[in-house]
């Protein structure tokens, strides 16, 4: 909905329109009038989906479907024949248990509208009825008049009537970090950025000098914090790229696994079986095809990847966003607050007709004169708290103060030393600020404000303590200076003095603001932050590109993006009122070209991120202001600031660094494609394990006629190499722990050296597809060698003959996917040059889950319950040379480079040294 331009009208129209009156304000009756039909000074929450809710939205995956489904069928299938419900019962278990994982992460966010809530905790002071009063912010209706002071939060937007030097600090609405100056003037233009309505204040933002009166005008969801409001609230978080590549997975694995049920189903049949047994059988392959652990083996990586970055200064708010990191193509950031350091510093200094960097200036009484004007001449208070001294005021004033605390020169001492006697305030129009200040041997004029008309009124210039009349020479130095300093993004202010023996009748601007001695000018900048530089260029080489997004002025914006390596040749920098004319295709067709932003509006910044996600990129967004939230919400993973961020920004972020420093981002990429890379692995790992049972178990099922001819084997039906169990013990004991320990693998060489992974629909390259069925096949031929071995070596009754058969079958299919998790270290280098042992969790998963795999195997009491046979020494040493061969395999591969066929190299900027 378009803004209703308060700008633009006369401030008596919008009384009349408002029904109020700007000396008495309205009243009782008007007020409880317009409370009804306004409601209160609060903003709308929706309704948000309960716990039970939540915990069912848990169970919309086609792969979690397809888990429950064969619970079900199994239960059904032994409860039919008598048997107990082990196999149903441990499934759901781990459905539940990724269930009650994801509830947890979704009850710790949404909380967005609770923090901009929280700003409406506050009082305002009003007049009714010609009655000044103060009343809660929320109770506050259109049309009442409103008296802000100095460090009061703005409680409404509020077209302002009475303007004394007002200033509103606007920057966690418009990202401007100079506090802008307001008036009661008519604005003409119609279309101007919400930064440049200096005729009007806005919720949430501060009044940081001066103070002033106004009209409220809009309340609750119709002010622009309420519009953020809106738009945080029906903007769209969409699913990450693991979320939708899982998804797809899951689809391909369920379908599969369905078509290969009704095959061995339908064969079964041919074969005269009964319908309840090749239910079981073709339960027992769905169960091989699908890993149930991946659901579950995906979330808690991401989690501990989660506690990883803890450690890096980033908080995740939401699991999936961790590998989302990994994945993006571009850091849309804000510059004030993130890319800078929110507040100002003095860099440069102009006295005796020389220009200094702060770490040269030389400390005369020319440096000196500058500060004692800049420390007189100043409205920063200063407030004393257990000994913490803390400066409030304009951040251009305050720099100032700190700047001669620094140097020796107090403010406290200097204004009870100089006492005020006089002043002239600073006013827009005259871009200057004056006072009279008592001095030893007669009273002072110090004077401040921008060069161009301090220039005007200064008669004479001070250098090395000579003062003499200036010249025109002199001038165009200094104002050859000051654009200099203007170029490269610093604010620039003039300081001049005159001593005055008597003071004139009355104090003002003609009276006393002439014939000034010039002394100086002081260049101050929100400066960059200074790991920024580094951060941007790594960034850049890990095929990520950097994009600044601010409300600030544009020539700031071009000058610190400049400095950063953000905007380099070639590069386009563009105004939010240029945005505007663009449609959404001219945007997204242009949007690669453009790295800088200026004086832009939040729905601004979300078009951006929505035109870069239309190219196919995945975007971070960072951000600390309220005016941040929408985009950090629409964008693939919104990253706010801890320290300086507001609670909103913190809220509607993925993940809040808390150094605010933006090279933790550039750690958080690298973390993330660490925990990507290593959720492939681990989905490599168990699709390719899974493959080897789905392989075993078909191959033995089609060839059951040829099987029980070789071997002899007579009345036994339907040959099985494995049973239900042992497809089931395989997945979540030998295939889950190296697969979650696989997640905790250090990362590979240079992985900040290559591209992003832009793929959001497929978690299978060419590649990867490679691997997993060579090495499927790997394993399961190796299964069929030992089944076949035991069936041939294994002397009794054809029952004990198979049950040898299926045991030998069944320790080499796990202990061969144990030692397997090896090979996935790395699907480039030998496990020799990544190291065996670096991984420590790999190991510890290695022995525990053939620990386990020799209990089950070795202990009687467990022979009934597996269904397995003691095995003979030559057995048991033919299952470990057996299950030592994936290594074997595998290295050859890698040395021969067929590993990796049919994918592209993606480690082509990495040394080849690792």
């Amino acid at each position: 909905m378009k803004d209703k331009l308060w700008f633009n009208e006369d401030i008596s129209e919008i009384a009349n329109r408002l029904g109020t009156d700007i000396v008495n304000g309205l009243t009782d009756e008007q007020y409880k009038n317009k409370l009804a039909e306004f409601g209160y000074n609060e903003l709308k929450e929706k309704d948000k989906s309960t716990i039970l809710e939540k915990f069912l939205n848990q169970f919309k995956d086609f792969m979690i479907i397809i888990l429950i489904i064969a619970a079900v069928v199994s239960g059904i299938v032994s409860m039919s024949e008598g048997e107990g419900l082990t196999d149903s019962i441990i499934i759901l278990c781990i459905v539940i248990v990724n269930a009650v994982i994801g509830v947890v992460q979704e009850v710790k966010a949404e909380n967005s509208l609770e923090a901009l809530k929280k700003m409406s905790g506050y009082s305002a002071t009003v007049i009714r009825d010609g009655k000044t009063e103060i009343v809660a912010t929320k109770e506050l209706v259109p049309g009442d008049i409103v008296i802000l002071e100095t460090g009061e939060i703005v409680p409404a937007d509020i077209r302002i009537i009475e303007s004394i030097n007002l200033k509103s600090q606007e920057a966690s609405l418009t990202g401007e970090s100079v506090p802008v100056d307001k008036s009661i003037n008519v604005i003409d233009d119609t279309e101007i950025a919400i930064g440049d309505r200096i005729n009007m204040l806005f919720s949430s933002s501060t009044i940081s000098y001066g103070r002033g009166k106004g009209i409220v005008v809009e309340t609750g969801m119709n002010t622009q914090v309420g519009k953020i409001a809106d738009m945080l609230d029906n903007a769209d978080s969409g699913d990450t790229p693991l979320q939708k590549k899982l998804d797809a997975l899951g689809k391909i694995l369920g379908i599969g696994a369905l078509t290969i049920c009704a095959i061995i189903f339908v064969v079964g049949l041919i074969y005269g079986k009964e319908i309840i047994h090749m239910f079981m059988s073709a339960v027992s392959l769905a169960v091989a095809a699908i890993p149930e652990g991946l659901p579950a083996i995906a979330t808690i990586a991401l989690a501990i990847g989660v506690q990883r970055m803890v450690k890096r200064n980033a908080i995740v708010r939401k699991l999936p966003s961790v590998e989302t990191l990994g994945c993006a193509t571009v850091i849309c950031s804000d510059k004030t607050g993130t890319l800078t350091q929110n507040k100002m510093s003095v860099v440069r200094m102009f006295y005796n007709n020389h220009m200094y960097r702060l770490t040269e200036v030389e400390k005369n009484e020319g440096f000196n004169k500058i500060l004692k004007t800049g420390i007189l001449c100043n409205e920063s208070k200063i407030i004393l708290e257990n000994d913490i001294r803390n400066i409030v005021g304009d951040p251009t004033e305050t720099i100032l103060v700190e700047l001669g605390f620094d140097y020796g020169m107090s403010k406290i001492e200097y204004n009870t030393k100089h006492e005020r006697i006089g002043e002239v305030p600073f006013e827009s129009e005259r871009k200057l600020m004056s006072t009279i200040n008592v001095d030893v041997f007669s009273n002072f004029v110090h004077t401040k404000g921008a060069v161009d008309e301090l220039l005007k009124i200064c008669k004479y210039i001070e250098i090395d303590g000579d003062i003499k009349e200036i010249t025109q020479e002199d001038k165009d130095k200094i104002l050859n200076c000051n654009e200099s300093m203007a170029v490269n993004a610093l604010r620039v202010l003039g300081f001049a003095y005159k001593p005055i023996n008597e003071l004139p009748e009355k104090v003002e601007s003609s009276t006393i603001e002439k014939d000034l001695i010039f002394i100086g000018m002081v260049g101050m900048i929100d400066p960059p932050r200074p790991e920024v530089k580094a951060a941007v260029a790594k960034c850049k080489e890990a095929g990520i590109k950097t994009v600044m997004i601010t409300g600030d002025h544009l020539t700031t914006a071009v000058a610190i993006a400049k400095r950063l390596g953000i905007l380099e040749e070639g590069g386009r920098a563009i105004l939010g009122n240029e945005l505007e004319k663009m449609s959404d295709e001219e945007l997204k067709n242009c949007v690669k070209e453009i790295s800088v932003y200026a004086r832009v509006s939040p729905e601004h910044k979300v078009r951006i991120v929505k035109a870069w996600q239309a190219n196919g990129d995945i975007v971070a967004m960072t951000g600390d202001g309220v005016n941040d939230a929408p985009s950090l919400k629409t964008s693939n993973i919104g990253c706010a600031m801890g320290i300086t961020g507001t609670d909103v920004s913190k809220e509607a972020a993925d993940v809040v660094l808390t150094d605010d420093n933006f090279s933790t981002i550039v750690s958080a990429v690298e973390e993330g494609r660490r925990i990507y890379d290593n959720i492939l692995k681990a989905i490599q790992f168990l699709i390719s394990s899974n493959i080897g049972e789905i392989i075993s178990l078909f191959t033995v099922i089609m060839a059951t006629p040829l099987i029980a001819k070789a071997f002899g084997i007579e009345n036994l039906g339907l040959i099985e190499a494995l049973l239900p169990i042992h497809i089931l013990w395989v997945n979540l004991v030998t295939d889950s722990l190296p697969a979650l320990a696989l997640s905790v693998e250090p990362a590979e060489a240079n992985i900040m050296q290559r591209k992003p992974n832009t793929d959001t629909k497929h978690v299978f390259t060419k590649g990867m597809i490679w691997r997993i069925i060579y090495q499927g096949i790997m394993i399961a031929t190796l299964t069929l060698i030992a089944f076949t071995i035991g069936l041939n070596i294994t002397t009794g009754t054809d029952e004990e003959r198979m049950m040898v058969a299926q045991t030998m079958a069944f320790g080499v299919l796990a202990i061969s996917q144990i030692t397997h998790s090896f090979n996935l270290k790395s699907n480039v280098y030998s496990i020799f040059k990544t190291g065996i042992l670096n991984n420590k969790a790999l190991i510890l998963a290695a022995f525990v889950s053939l620990g386990l795999m020799l209990i089950v195997l070795q202990i009687p009491a467990l022979e009934e319950i597996f269904s397995v046979s003691a095995l003979s020494i030559q057995e048991i040493l033919i299952v470990a040379g057996l299950s030592l061969m994936p290594l074997v395999i595998v290295e050859i591969f890698k040395k021969l480079k067929i590993n990796t066929l049919g994918e592209k190299n993606i480690y082509t900027n990495v040394n080849k040294k690792y």
